[in-house]
């Protein structure tokens, strides 16, 4: 794994991570989700090893602040744990994805397909939706969320919203909160609320039915969807949440859709089969 720095227009330099090089034809780059990075979501480096191990480049496109960690005591384990990405910028979703791939393009890649996890899912589907680029040949959309039904499957969600308010209302937009966000991570106040209000990344409204899927239909190239059978954010429903998604393209019989069986949202103790079907995904597109 190499720790890569692509620039973005506005000047930040997000940091990514890399496994194998231009060398190879083929690479894929994934979006992580919120409050992740290759250190503490296992499924990145698991599917950059098996990849790599095999001629394809792998890059992990991560949020800006995604190497920043805070430690915090852990009173069961008697250790110190460290872990969180405490700021992302919503509004900057497109420039972030496309700064990802024009890095992987400035590479001399010959095939670039571009995959998300999670929230990551869909940062690709607003970027593939207003791209006027043709760069990416094809995507690889992994446990997208309906961000509405996200929020509402959380038990602490107006604790959270109502703290984070009143930080931004005292002027303490960029202080990092008083708990772990979903018990894993810190996160600022103002990320939590323009996370919440993310109206640009509410694409796959299938539960809740708040936001658009004209992004879905606007994505003018074929591509993949995954899910494991057991993802929690699909209303107990995961088979028929992913192909409810891939319904509103505008080839859906053109996709491909794969069901893990028995993983989760976050595919835990299943990152090597995850891996193996993205491998499979790749391969099957170089026949």
């Amino acid at each position: 794994m190499e720790i890569i720095n692509v620039h973005t227009p506005r000047g930040l330099v997000l940091k990514g991570a890399m496994w194998g090089d231009n060398t190879m034809n083929t690479v894929v780059i994934m979006m992580s989700g919120i409050c992740s990075n290759v250190f503490q979501n296992e499924l990145l480096p698991a599917t950059g090893k098996l990849l790599s191990e095999n001629e394809v480049a792998f890059i992990a496109g991560q949020a800006m602040d995604a190497f920043s960690f805070i430690s915090y005591s852990n009173t069961v384990t008697k250790t110190q744990t460290t872990t969180g990405v405490v700021n992302d910028d919503f509004s900057q979703v497109y420039e972030d994805v496309d700064s990802y791939v024009k890095y992987a393009k400035e590479l001399g890649f010959k095939k670039i397909i571009l995959a998300g996890h999670s929230l990551g899912s869909n940062k690709i589907i607003n970027y593939l939706a207003n791209t006027p680029d043709d760069f990416v040949d094809s995507y690889i959309v992994t446990a997208p969320i309906d961000l509405a039904h996200f929020f509402d499957c959380i038990k602490d969600k107006k604790m959270y919203l109502e703290t984070a308010q009143k930080f931004v209302e005292e002027g303490r937009g960029s202080s990092i909160l008083p708990f772990l966000f979903m018990g894993f991570s810190p996160m600022c106040a103002k990320t939590l609320l323009d996370f919440y209000n993310a109206e640009n990344l509410k694409n796959c409204p299938v539960v809740s039915s708040v936001g658009e899927t004209k992004s879905l239909k606007k994505i003018r190239i074929n591509g993949s969807f995954v899910i494991g059978s057991r993802d929690s954010m699909t209303n107990h429903d995961a088979e028929g949440f992913i192909r409810k998604i891939n319904s509103y393209t505008k080839n859906p019989d053109a996709n491909r859709v794969e069901i893990i069986d028995g993983a989760s949202h976050i595919f835990y103790g299943m990152h090597e089969e995850y891996a193996k079907v993205v491998l499979g995904i790749v391969k099957g597109q170089q026949l």
